[in-house]
């Protein structure tokens, strides 16, 4: 198994100032995300937000220990901040461009995990899927989606305990998945699981009607024994992939109907990456790599953006008071 929690995410912000340093609300959408320093990171470095990179005054009452937690936790912060701008200081991570002309639907609802950062309470995310949720394509583990989508989250909600544990393993699909369904996703209790299925059930040829019902079978499996909020996530719009359209276009087909007779999200993963293509002109090469299939660091950082925001409004959904019925779950990151 290779699930691992990227982030202990009390560890590096215990010092006190460090919270005060993070404070969100200064945060566009744009500059929202953040990852874990990687330092083959190729890209210029682009300059943090302000209130990221103030030092704050050091209290006379800290002891030299505290004032050494309260650098380090300001350094990391500032690491973190300078890599969230590296990755997209040439190619800016945008939503769909149809998004807000009335082409794309609006987002329902997670209400448990939102529920949750809402109220202050542990929240724990697992990662679910094959080797785009593993991470191969990226230049190191920090530049995987899980590791991106906790950083994210990490800097939007300083103070919060968020674990996200990457349960993805190359080369499986939904049969295989099953098979460590309980294990690594219902023991865990989670209170998200993002599901990412389908890609190697498309190469392999297989019955996209079977994915499907594996699929629906699961998400039974996990709605029985708690109350997870569950988004799941389509191929990705990559050669490998359209180079078998009949298949693909079948799985994606599936897999939404899937979301939407199990009230559970679905991130359109395929048409986020063709939308990336045909109407924002970015290469595919600019978001795969050289295997034709896999995501490249970019990619993956935009994937965990798009999927991060739309967490991070459905908490904002749940602080204004709209109340989404928790049967409104199907949503689109547009």
């Amino acid at each position: 198994m290779s699930s691992f929690r990227p982030f202990g995410l009390t560890a590096w912000l215990a010092a006190p100032m460090a919270a005060a340093l993070l404070m969100p609300v200064t945060l566009s959408p744009a500059c929202a995300q953040a990852v874990a320093v990687a330092p083959t990171a190729p890209q210029a470095a682009s300059p943090a937000p302000g209130p990221q990179t103030t030092t704050p005054a050091t209290s006379q009452q800290e002891s030299p220990e505290q004032r050494g937690l309260t650098a380090r936790a300001i350094d990391k912060v500032k690491q973190v901040a300078k890599s969230a701008g590296d990755i997209f200081s040439r190619v800016p991570c945008l939503p769909p461009k149809d998004a807000h002309k009335g082409g794309a639907k609006s987002m329902g609802s997670l209400p448990h995990v939102a529920s949750k950062l809402v109220a202050g309470k542990p929240v724990v995310i697992v990662a679910f899927g094959s080797s785009s949720t593993a991470g191969f394509g990226a230049s190191s583990p920090d530049f995987n989606y899980p590791n991106r989508l906790a950083a994210q989250l990490h800097r939007q909600y300083p103070t919060a305990d968020i674990t996200v544990i990457n349960a993805g393993v190359g080369g499986e699909d939904a049969p295989e998945m099953m098979k460590r369904l309980q294990k690594e996703v219902i023991d865990v209790h989670p209170d998200l699981v993002i599901w990412q299925v389908g890609t190697n059930a498309v190469l392999r040829n297989l019955d996209p009607g079977d994915t499907a019902k594996l699929v629906e079978d699961g998400i039974t499996r996990i709605q029985a024994v708690g109350d997870a909020d569950i988004v799941l996530v389509d191929p990705q719009y990559s050669p490998r992939v359209t180079e078998r359209p009949e298949s693909a276009g079948k799985m994606v087909k599936l897999l939404g109907r899937v979301a939407e007779l199990r009230h559970v999200g679905i991130f359109p993963r395929f048409e986020v990456m063709r939308d990336w293509h045909e109407k924002q002109d970015i290469p595919v090469e600019s978001f795969v790599i050289s295997d034709g299939l896999h995501m490249n660091d970019w990619g993956y950082a935009c994937f965990a953006q798009l999927l991060g925001d739309d967490i991070i409004r459905s908490v904002g959904q749940i602080k204004l008071g709209v109340n989404v019925p928790a049967n409104v779950r199907t949503y689109r990151p547009m």
